[in-house]
């Protein structure tokens, strides 16, 4: 018991309260991995720390919440991949940058981007769906979780490997999308793996493959799009932020207390049964993967013509 309390009491932010801000409404696989990572911080900083739904302007307006607060480690963002790596290449004014007024802490978890088929016209693997794309041009539409986020442009890039011609249609939201593929509005989507898990167990969509460089513990029997032939990335994460010019034993304690908490048995089993992979990481890190990531994804934003600004 002594030694489990020790990095409690060694901690700046003992005794404190911490919000981890999560800039999208909750119910989603972002919003569970906040409440998993709040709890587990907690138990090894020592800290009250909870989650924050601040949605608004696709993730900007948490984001910049964030960004404004006193930098001393109470007040967190978790944020995904577009946020910090896609939004600067799609906005003219986004309010913010990322790579000068966000430390980065550590990157939190991986997740996959998937494509889902319903009951019409029923692909069973992602061959089939390119040989139907081609086959049926005019109603080659999809759904995405949102207009210029992560699975709108993996599909963009999906599209440009195969020289294929999609139509896309964007929703607020991974739901809105799968279910009007379980109706038949669409043929397809893409839409976040976790968002989806339990409808491909279930049967009521089909998961035809993940974006990543391997098939998750969760989803055995869904390929990865390597596998289907398609050899591109779609590996996308959520990671923790706090405001630029928080003091290094706060940045290093955060850092720490995300490093224990991915190690948690009990915390990773949660984490990988919602299709995401636990990974943490030292600030440095993140700091290269979210400018590696910045230059990754340009190019599809370009692609996509995709300028809420215009």
């Amino acid at each position: 018991m002594a030694l489990s309390a020790a990095p409690a009491r060694a901690s700046p932010l003992a005794g404190k309260t911490i919000r981890i801000v999560y800039p999208f409404a909750a119910g989603n696989t972002g919003d569970a991995v906040a409440r998993i990572l709040a709890d587990q911080l907690q138990r090894s900083l020592g800290a009250v720390v909870f989650v924050e739904n601040r949605a608004g302007a696709a993730g900007r307006t948490g984001t910049q919440s964030v960004i404004r607060s006193e930098p001393d480690g109470t007040t967190l963002l978790l944020a995904p991949l577009p946020v910090i790596s896609i939004y600067p290449h799609s906005y003219d004014k986004l309010g913010y940058d990322p790579f000068t007024e966000l430390q980065p802490i550590s990157q939190v978890v991986l997740f996959d981007i998937a494509f889902v088929s319903g009951p019409k016209p029923g692909f069973d693997s992602l061959k089939s769906l390119i040989a139907w794309v081609r086959a049926n041009p005019s109603a080659a539409s999809y759904g995405s979780s949102g207009a210029g986020g992560i699975s709108h442009l993996f599909a963009v890039l999906f599209a440009q490997h195969n020289k294929l011609d999609m139509k896309h249609v964007g929703y607020r939201g991974s739901a809105p999308a799968v279910n009007d593929v379980i109706a038949g509005h669409i043929p397809f989507a893409s839409v976040a793996s976790g968002d989806c898990i339990e409808l491909h167990k279930a049967g009521t969509v089909r998961m035809l493959g993940v974006s990543g460089p391997k098939r998750l513990a969760v989803l055995p029997d869904v390929p990865t799009f390597t596998e289907g032939g398609i050899p591109i990335d779609g590996t996308a994460w959520y990671s923790l932020y706090a405001p630029t010019g928080t003091p290094a034993p706060v940045v290093t304690a955060l850092h720490r207390g995300v490093a224990d908490a991915m190690q948690v048995a009990a915390a990773r089993e949660r984490l990988q049964a919602l299709g995401t992979t636990p990974v943490g990481s030292s600030p440095e890190e993140l700091a290269r993967i979210q400018v590696e990531a910045s230059k990754y994804w340009e190019p599809a934003v370009r692609a996509s013509g995709f300028r809420p600004d215009h």
